[in-house]
């Protein structure tokens, strides 16, 4: 079948690359010239395991390709999907400025049926918005519909995600619109969850914000276990045997972050306010998240007495493992808290460092970007683990107490078993843990 991905974000050359792997003629359209060269070539601007393998793949095969005319993109597919941003507004709405403008775009080209698909998230009833303008913009009567399929992608996963979901939920209007999703989706082993097109659009939100709460919830318990002297770690694990609940997600620490939790959870809230409705729970879900900084800092404060000019190492800085995405990431506003209160900094990460230096550059008088996790350690007062990345959770302790000045791990991620580094003569200061 033939594809159109509109927006080469995150979701956008994940879904053509996946859409490609599977058999599908696929172009991707961006506005972005540079991101569409850099893609042309097979390498994705964006770290995702897997990802540049499957792009060149099916480039060289002639079934991916990448175009900045929205002209050709739009002729080229059957089935559109819009990919576009949906960022935060300061009320925490989506703004949906991008998908109105990709709606605008096929209006303008489209030159036969077309299936147009939200993979985007967006709020329930967008899909009559983009329905609406389709129809205000288009110059001549050609038949179109409008589908819904939100991603269940996760950052450093996305690949597997894609190919091997859990489920995929189609959001459609007619039999002919399902009919063709589920014929795109044909080469998937998963289960089709076909719906109309506003449970669709929320299957998404709440998907995200129940995973969101999971988090706060088990962080919120953390905080009574630091009170008790109890320990949130083996709280989590005798919960998640139950199998109603379920061990994912109950992991205590520093909290969510990236584009999709916060972004998501905020959004929901607002819908639920616009329809009269007592969606509170949201709100303390994102304020319990907010106030896992102040939890670490406290312990980090507990630890160095001040921060005033002290040297203090950061390992991590993306806001999960295996992605080099920083968006709404914990170490932002760990950074910016440790140097208002006078801090030194040297961060490591294996792949974020890049879109960190976009934020603080690395002539940045009181941050420094180290080349490698055991150089940023020496000298420094304190650790601070930000991410639970494989390789922090293999390094050699011995070798990292040696380097420091004092012997001192603040971990966000509880990644280190309390006993054991406590005998190898640190101060360890873990998150919910006695």
């Amino acid at each position: 079948m033939k594809v159109t991905i509109i927006g080469l974000g995150y979701v956008g050359i994940t879904t053509a690359a996946g859409l490609s792997e599977i058999g599908h003629d696929v172009v991707g359209y961006d506005i972005d010239s540079s991101k569409v060269k850099t893609l042309k070539k097979g390498t994705s601007p964006i770290f995702e395991p897997g990802l540049d393998e499957l792009l060149k793949n099916n480039i060289q095969r002639k079934r991916l390709d990448f175009t900045t005319s929205a002209e050709e993109a739009i002729h080229h597919g059957d089935i559109i999907f819009i990919c576009t941003g949906t960022p935060s507004r300061e009320d925490g709405s989506a703004d949906l400025t991008q998908v109105e403008g990709a709606a605008k775009t096929v209006a303008k080209y489209i030159n036969g049926y077309k299936l147009i698909v939200e993979k985007s998230t967006v709020p329930v009833k967008t899909a009559q918005w983009i329905e609406r303008t389709m129809k205000l913009y288009l110059k001549k009567k050609v038949d179109f519909e409008v589908a819904s399929n939100p991603e269940f992608l996760k950052e450093g996963d996305a690949i597997r995600d894609f190919l091997k979901p859990d489920r995929i939920v189609i959001g459609v209007g007619s039999k002919r619109a399902e009919r063709l999703l589920r014929e795109l989706y044909k080469p998937i082993k998963a289960p089709i969850v076909v719906t109309d097109i506003n449970t669709a659009e929320i299957i998404k939100h709440a998907s995200n914000a129940f995973l969101a709460m999971k988090i706060s919830f088990i962080n919120m318990i953390s905080d009574l276990c630091e009170a008790t002297g109890a320990d949130v770690e083996l709280v989590a694990k005798a919960m998640g045997m139950d199998k109603r609940i379920g061990k994912q997600f109950l992991r205590a620490g520093i909290g969510y972050g990236g584009s999709c939790f916060p972004k998501d959870v905020k959004a929901l809230y607002y819908v639920g306010k616009q329809y009269g409705l007592n969606f509170e729970l949201l709100k303390n879900v994102h304020e319990i998240n907010e106030s896992r900084i102040d939890v670490l800092m406290e312990h980090l404060k507990n630890a160095l007495w001040n921060l005033k000019d002290k040297n203090i190492v950061i390992w991590g800085l993306s806001f999960k493992p295996n992605t080099d995405d920083i968006r709404e990431a914990p170490s932002l506003k760990v950074v910016k808290r440790i140097l208002d209160e006078g801090g030194k900094l040297t961060l490591y990460d294996p792949v974020a460092m890049d879109n960190m230096k976009k934020v603080y550059p690395e002539n940045h008088p009181y941050i420094v970007y180290a080349r490698d996790m055991y150089d940023a350690v020496k000298d420094k007062e304190a650790l601070v683990i930000l991410t639970e990345w494989d390789v922090f959770k293999q390094a050699d302790l011995q070798k990292v107490k040696e380097l420091m000045l004092t012997p001192i791990i603040v971990d966000g991620r509880n990644i280190y078993k309390p006993r054991k580094v406590r005998r190898m003569g640190f101060e360890y200061y873990p998150m919910g843990r006695p």
